[in-house]
């Protein structure tokens, strides 16, 4: 089992920053890669982005794309999600997931465990 803790999230305006966090926990060492995704009122949840846990290779949606970054610290377990210009659109229940396999690491259907979400909502 892993356990997957997100934090950071909260109420900021357009153009702002936020910095998301989520902390692993349990069985780590068979993670292979950890993602971003979220969801927002009245849509399904979405991609954000990914990253793989040893090459630290980076993947995106064109929404976010030159926005937002994401990054990890394997000897903290943790993995980031550093939001930048942020705008209303943004606003979403954002969850970090981990994956025990490389594959389709935009498919939600292919994360194996999932933190309880955190609240970002960007006004204009």
């Amino acid at each position: 089992q892993v356990q997957l803790v997100e934090s950071g999230g909260g109420l900021v305006q357009a153009g702002d920053s936020l910095r998301l966090s989520c902390a692993a926990s349990g069985r780590t060492f068979s993670v292979l890669r950890m993602g971003w995704f979220r969801l927002a009122p009245g849509k399904e949840r979405e991609f954000v982005a990914a990253i793989t846990w040893s090459g630290g290779f980076t993947y995106y949606a064109d929404p976010v794309k030159g926005r937002f970054t994401i990054s990890r610290d394997n000897a903290k377990n943790m993995v980031y999600l550093q939001m930048n210009s942020l705008k209303p659109e943004d606003t979403a229940v954002y969850y970090c997931a981990a994956g025990l396999s490389i594959g389709g690491i935009k498919s939600e259907s292919l994360y194996d465990y999932w933190g309880q979400g955190t609240q970002v909502t960007v006004s204009s």
